[in-house]
């Protein structure tokens, strides 16, 4: 192994032979990096809170939480920010991306612009990152030019600032306020972070954006009580949601949600006693969106 080199870019002893395994042993190996990569999530979960509470309090005060990456990543924070507002009835616009060679990526995914840092500062200044935002930032190698000069300027810009890196004493993790390591290690196909540092941070994404939704109402009791039911498959979802929430049939759920325009959470409330929609927006809004206080005022 080359000492030399970043962890992320070393090559896994599991990886010697590879080429001549007969495919279940191939992956086998390949299974075995990603439960390993998984394990450097549980080690930095204290860092993780933090990044959940900065990034709360962005929200709170109305500003945004903005993903910046690059390469692999970029696609996986991508992934994270577009399913927020559908599966938690956030506004898209609070949850934006900037991304090396932007949203052409998803068409022509080349490696050319995570060099460029001019792009970087760039790209920040036009998303007009200020005080009120928190920008959360992520690199395996936690030195890539783009993701490292933008982070830069968003914390010169007054933004707080999440990183999330894959290599010890990366320059991404010394310029932000809550950096996050993921010590994943080599990879079995050297220096493909697309596999296991893909996966550590794919695992942190989902639990950051989860945990935010928990603080801020969208989830009771397991539920994605702020979904948009746009499609078949979340309108049965919806109801199953409503009968549970409020101990309520199937049949009962179904008419609650017709009446609240299929909104889960006033139709819980209707559901559970409410006397029209009118006045479950009133419990809610006294509740400042929280179901469960809102159900409170019910005797539930």
């Amino acid at each position: 192994m080359a000492t030399g080199l970043r962890r992320t870019e070393q090559r896994d002893p599991a990886s010697q032979g590879i080429d001549a395994c007969v495919p279940e042993e191939v992956l086998a190996r390949l299974l075995s990096g990603q439960v390993r990569a998984l394990g450097a999530v549980e080690a930095a979960l204290p860092e993780i809170a933090r990044a959940v509470a900065i990034a709360a309090s962005a929200l709170e005060r109305g500003g945004r939480l903005v993903y910046l990456a690059a390469g692999s990543p970029a696609l996986i924070a991508l992934a994270d920010a577009l399913e927020i507002p559908q599966t938690y009835g956030e506004p898209s616009e609070r949850f934006p991306t900037i991304l090396a060679g932007g949203l052409g990526i998803v068409r022509d995914f080349a490696g050319g612009p995570e060099d460029d840092a001019a792009a970087g500062r760039r790209d920040v200044a036009a998303a007009g990152i200020g005080p009120a935002d928190c920008v959360l930032a992520v690199s395996a190698s936690g030195s890539t030019p783009f993701v490292t000069a933008g982070l830069a300027a968003a914390r010169a810009a007054g933004a707080a600032t999440i990183a999330i890196a894959n290599n010890a004493g990366a320059p991404l993790l010394a310029g932000a306020d809550v950096a996050i390591l993921l010590d994943t290690g080599p990879e079995v196909v050297a220096g493909s972070t697309r596999m296991g540092a893909g996966t550590a941070q794919k695992a942190v994404l989902n639990m950051i954006s989860t945990a935010l939704a928990v603080r801020r109402g969208h989830v009771h009791d397991g539920h994605m009580v702020s979904l948009r039911a746009d499609n078949a498959k979340l309108r049965e979802r919806a109801t199953r949601m409503v009968a549970d929430a409020a101990a309520a049939t199937p049949e009962a759920a179904a008419a609650a949600l017709r009446d609240a325009g299929g909104e889960v959470k006033p139709a819980v409330l209707i559901a559970a006693g409410a006397s029209d929609l009118s006045d479950a927006r009133a419990r809610l809004a006294r509740a400042d969106g929280n179901l469960r206080r809102a159900l409170d005022t019910l005797g539930r």
